[in-house]
């Protein structure tokens, strides 16, 4: 079996090293001119430089997405931008739109190509076209099964295939949504989703009440509140193996509007998973790993409820309930270098500093996730101020967020900038 790529979203650097510092082997990200995130994207040309040399430094790989549906307006601004991308030594390229491929191979003749899920590649046939297109990779719409994933890997092995296995689904087929440009006049394909599909809608109920004549006929409206367009989260940890055998080499994470707490603990979910199956567990044993990470994912994140969409059965589920689980546990913090930030307080022996995210106070049950998503159970009673060196009962995120401390028991080991912090909040 080839080795597997963890593929994870990143909407910032910081975001990015997350991504990386968890396991991920390669990141996509773009700017919002070329890519399917316009907003809570803070990339721009000098950051994805700065990203890339970050990520080679790493030994990781960088996938710039340029899959928006473009129109005239939009291929002024692109060659020099794949000049740009070119010197910065992007490693493949994320494309949708056949105009903008042709582009590519005019100005950059030997750049890595992948299909973007937005092509809506569903089929053999569709494969074997853009593979003499001369495209390294595809990535297949959420829409194609296990057994089309086998049937086309048969047929077209040298072509390399990825998959989503976890994060938002679209109610359309793979993002052709016109909801958002009809109600809000934002353009999905743009990149400027408004998300319509996640928003509860009135629904009226028009009937006949009759009471046993004919001629006693009163109209009644019965209105309620639902969800109908909001599909539940894809979730595949548990068919990982099956999609490798099937001939996925690349598992893709969607979210990179999501914050760096769901970095972490998806990317070190899915990593630490990868991992328990490349050493060959017995089956037992890997049922049981998986099923632990599976209820990580469940109760330790917010989400809509977990599917596994086409995969199996050519289905995917909707959530029409509510718009989205409460989880019992919230992101409160991110670890920081302590030799940068720690000036106030020398004595502590084992001191955990950290940007607070949200409000924590003392005494209350947290988690510290680190890489393979090891977890530190800690109770503390008492935190730092790092700048002032105050001691606290609580600390509080917004504005920025304080910068805390607070001392680990001495059997723990360090742990190093970047790991996340959540407290139990139910």
């Amino acid at each position: 079996m080839p080795r597997l790529e963890l593929l994870a979203p990143a909407g910032n650097l910081l975001k990015m090293k997350t991504a990386l510092a968890y396991g991920a082997d390669a990141v996509y990200l773009g700017i919002p001119d070329f890519s399917l995130r316009v907003r809570i994207n803070d990339f721009d040309l000098p950051g994805i430089k700065e990203a890339i040399k970050y990520a080679h430094a790493e030994g990781k790989k960088v996938y710039v997405t340029i899959n928006i549906f473009a129109h005239n307006q939009h291929l002024k601004k692109l060659p020099a931008y794949l000049k740009q991308l070119r010197a910065s030594k992007a490693d493949a390229l994320i494309v949708s739109d056949p105009g903008i491929i042709m582009m590519i191979r005019e100005l950059w003749p030997k750049a890595e190509i992948h299909l973007s899920t937005q092509a809506n590649c569903t089929n053999l046939a569709a494969v074997k076209f853009w593979e003499k297109q001369g495209l390294k990779r595809i990535i297949l719409g959420r829409e194609v099964t296990l057994s089309e994933i086998r049937e086309i890997h048969q047929a077209a092995p040298k072509i390399e295939l990825e998959y989503f296995v976890h994060g938002a689904m679209c109610m359309a087929y793979s993002g052709r949504c016109f909801l958002s440009k009809l109600l809000v006049k934002r353009s999905a394909n743009l990149g400027d989703c408004a998300q319509p599909c996640r928003w509860e809608y009135d629904l009226s109920e028009h009937r006949l009440k009759t009471g046993g004549h004919a001629e006693e006929l009163e109209l009644v409206e019965e209105r309620h509140g639902a969800y109908l367009l909001n599909s539940k989260d894809l979730c595949l940890i548990e068919h990982l193996d099956e999609l490798a055998r099937a001939g996925v080499t690349s598992f893709k994470i969607e979210g990179r509007a999501k914050s760096v707490y769901y970095q972490a603990t998806v990317v070190g979910i899915y990593r630490r998973a990868l991992d328990s199956l490349a050493r060959k567990k017995s089956p037992a044993g890997i049922k049981k790993e998986l099923a632990y990470l599976y209820s990580e994912l469940e109760t330790k994140l917010v989400h809509r409820g977990y599917t596994s969409g086409f995969l199996l059965d050519g289905r995917a589920d909707q959530n029409i309930e509510n718009s989205h689980n409460k989880s019992a546990w919230e992101f409160c913090g991110q670890a920081l270098d302590p030799k940068s930030t720690l000036k106030k307080i020398k004595s502590l022996k084992n001191p955990l500093v950290f940007q607070v995210h949200n409000t924590i106070r003392a005494g209350e049950e947290m988690e510290i996730i680190r890489p393979d998503y090891d977890i530190i159970k800690i109770r503390p009673e008492r935190f730092w101020d790092a700048k002032t060196g105050r001691e606290m009962t609580e600390a509080h995120g917004g504005g920025g967020g304080q910068i805390a401390v607070l001392e680990l028991p001495r059997a723990v080991k360090r742990v190093g900038a970047l790991a996340v912090i959540r407290r139990k909040i139910i």
